[in-house]
């Protein structure tokens, strides 16, 4: 069977905590039971084997025993999370899902059937194959949201290989590749899952000193909140070993700043998208932006610029977009990045990237700059169209609490001229503007016009 791999993990861990929701601990054992239990209710509820079972949750104790049970029921899990709110109807739509399993905040579950009847190609595949299935939803942050369709035994197929056995902040959403490879990962190799009520610097470094959290899974906006709301200073975060970050290019100040905080941290950039799930890496060292990725059932290659992977794990197709792949397999990631024998930086998604009168800008190193100044606590870069040049460089940059009073026009003034201290002249923003509103998704990526 698909989880016998993983059921042993448990078995043989039994009296070990696998999950902390709520200030209360529940072991493997209670996981093992629990995954029981739901296997019987989906059987006395009548739930076809490989229907399309849509999961509204969050990191909770049903919402994980119940998404190995639906996995070891054959079903195709479309799991959602209260971020995509507003699209909920639509990518339930999307994915014809059959049967609605809504967790709510005492971690009850309500069992519903769905009008739809699930008939996409996609599905019929992965049912003649005899596997189970999961839709995960892009960010959609530059259009239409695509739901990618995996065959989960590839996908599971890496975490046969034990890894170290971890505390671990589940920070990454349930209904994102990242928090579902934090959660077979941890649960793979007997670690303990760590929930918190809510994504504020404050409440996740609480959880990080209360219960011992030794790998923090996060993005680099976060980190960055992390720094502008001194929320380290308030916690003891001794037990902490390694920092994973991807979703985002990381600023290099952001980078530099937490390995000054925290030398001793491993700092550990990661990669991954929906459409392939997560790649092993290795950073150069902690205070490096290059890194090598790839690892067994992936190939990588260089494009133009762009990166391409090849993954074993890589998505069937999408439901509801045409293939992306080459025909002899490779995925364009859509990522321009710079080479360095074995090892990549990241400069940016290529649907970002600026053209000033031919000339490139990647947002990401202009933020990087902008974001040196103690006197801004955040900045997003992007384009606007210009007549002249094609477009033109714009900044919205929110100030620290310290420099809040500092007058507007002071404040740009000192962010234009460092910017001409550090940049070469095409990248430096011809229009900035002082905002005070968030610039961050649900997902915690930076949000870019």
């Amino acid at each position: 069977m698909v989880l016998d791999f993983l059921l042993q993990v448990w078995t043989d861990n039994h009296d070990r905590e696998a999950i902390v929701w709520r200030d209360e601990a529940y072991t493997y054992g209670w996981l093992i039971e629990r995954f029981g239990d739901w296997k019987r209710t989906l059987e006395n509820e009548k739930i076809a084997r490989t229907s399309v079972t849509v999961l509204e949750a969050d990191f909770s104790p049903n919402a994980v025993a119940l998404f190995f049970a639906l996995l070891d029921h054959n079903c195709i899990l479309v799991p959602l999370t209260a971020s995509v709110k507003a699209k909920r109807d639509e990518f339930v739509s999307i994915a014809q899902g059959e049967f609605s399993f809504a967790i709510g905040d005492r971690d009850f579950v309500s069992i519903k059937r769905l009008s739809y009847t699930a008939e996409h190609p996609l599905y019929t595949q992965l049912r003649n194959n005899g596997h189970p299935g999961i839709v995960l939803f892009s960010s959609g942050s530059t259009g239409e949201s695509k739901a990618a369709v995996h065959d989960m035994v590839p996908l599971l197929d890496k975490f046969k290989q034990r890894r170290p056995s971890l505390r671990t902040i589940a920070f990454l959403l349930y209904d994102h590749i990242g928090g579902v490879n934090t959660m077979l990962h941890t649960l793979s190799n007997a670690g303990c899952i760590i929930t918190v009520r809510e994504r504020h610097p404050d409440v996740v470094l609480e959880a990080i000193e209360k219960y011992k959290a030794e790998l923090l899974p996060t993005s680099p906006t976060f980190l960055n909140l992390v720094l502008m709301t001194e929320a380290y200073k308030r916690h003891d975060l001794s037990s902490l070993k390694t920092i994973s970050y991807g979703t985002e290019p990381m600023p290099e100040f952001t980078l530099r700043r937490f390995h000054e905080l925290f030398p001793r941290l491993n700092l550990q950039q990661t990669y991954g998208l929906s459409e392939l799930g997560i790649l092993r890496s290795k950073s150069k060292d902690a205070n490096s932006l290059w890194v090598k990725i790839g690892g067994e059932g992936f190939e990588t290659r260089v494009v133009d610029g762009t990166l391409q992977i090849k993954a074993r794990s890589a998505m069937l197709g999408y439901l509801n977009a045409p293939s992306p792949f080459t025909e002899d397999g490779w995925f364009n990631t859509g990522d321009v990045v710079e080479v360095d024998g074995d090892h990549i930086r990241f400069l940016g998604r290529k649907s970002e990237v600026i053209n000033i009168g031919g000339e490139k800008v990647y947002p990401a190193e202009v933020e990087s700059v902008i974001e040196e100044l103690p006197s801004i606590a955040q900045a997003v870069v992007y384009g606007e169209k210009n007549a002249i040049t094609g477009s033109i460089v714009c900044a919205d940059v929110t100030p620290s609490a310290a420099a809040a009073q500092l007058d507007h026009k002071e404040v740009i003034s000192s962010i234009k001229q460092h910017c001409r201290d550090r940049l070469q002249k095409y990248k430096v923003p011809v229009k900035v503007k002082i905002v005070t509103e968030s610039h961050y998704t649900e997902r915690f990526k930076k949000s870019r016009r």
